[in-house]
């Protein structure tokens, strides 16, 4: 019998939207159009590559999280999980992943941050390699990543490094933008929007 190893992105490829923003809006909803609006000048300036977007990004979750307790976070992580998930994965990745055989191994492999994306990979059963937020030794958000942000080579490299490859028959690669395709080199088979 084969073993194989499932790869998936995350946000665009199980999800309908960006869980980025759509996590912070759900938590905060009194506070993130005043925030948003005020990071439009470095989201532009992310685009245009005049900023480092890891960096961005680092700063604009920063700003509603800074100071959060770990526990404060899990709670809003499990929260926002728990009311959006059935509308926000797609149907046809929910039945494709839960029909996978046990024998296999499924990892979320995402830009995205361990804490809001924890609560689905358990839910799913699935290993979890991601941009992992950093807290303090009293366990307190620094504001800050403790890994590189997970996209582009960075996700073949954190695959590589948390994976032993050579333990699979095939590997099989899930994703939807061209941050995914280091990973796909990884892969026997690669499928670029597959769910959507």
């Amino acid at each position: 019998m084969n073993r194989n190893l499932y790869l998936f992105d995350f946000d665009g490829t199980l999800t309908k939207k960006d869980t980025l923003f759509d996590f912070l809006k759900f938590s905060f909803p009194k506070t993130y159009f005043i925030n948003y609006l005020m990071f439009i000048p470095f989201f532009v300036a992310a685009k245009l590559k005049l900023l480092e977007a890891s960096w961005v990004k680092e700063k604009f979750i920063s700003k509603f999280l800074k100071g959060k307790s770990y526990v404060e976070i899990k709670h809003l992580a499990q929260n926002y999980f728990e009311q959006n998930h059935k509308t926000l994965i797609y149907s046809k990745a929910d039945e494709y992943i839960k029909s996978l055989s046990n024998y296999n191994d499924k990892f979320i492999v995402s830009a995205s941050i361990d804490f809001w994306l924890q609560p689905f990979a358990d839910y799913y059963e699935m290993g979890l390699i991601c941009t992992k937020a950093k807290f303090d030794e009293n366990g307190f958000f620094t504001g800050k990543f403790s890994t590189t942000n997970c996209n582009y080579e960075e996700k073949k490299k954190r695959i590589e490094q948390e994976i032993d490859l050579s333990l699979y028959d095939e590997i099989i690669a899930f994703g939807d933008t061209k941050g995914d395709e280091a990973m796909f080199s990884l892969a026997n088979k690669f499928n670029f929007r597959y769910f959507n």
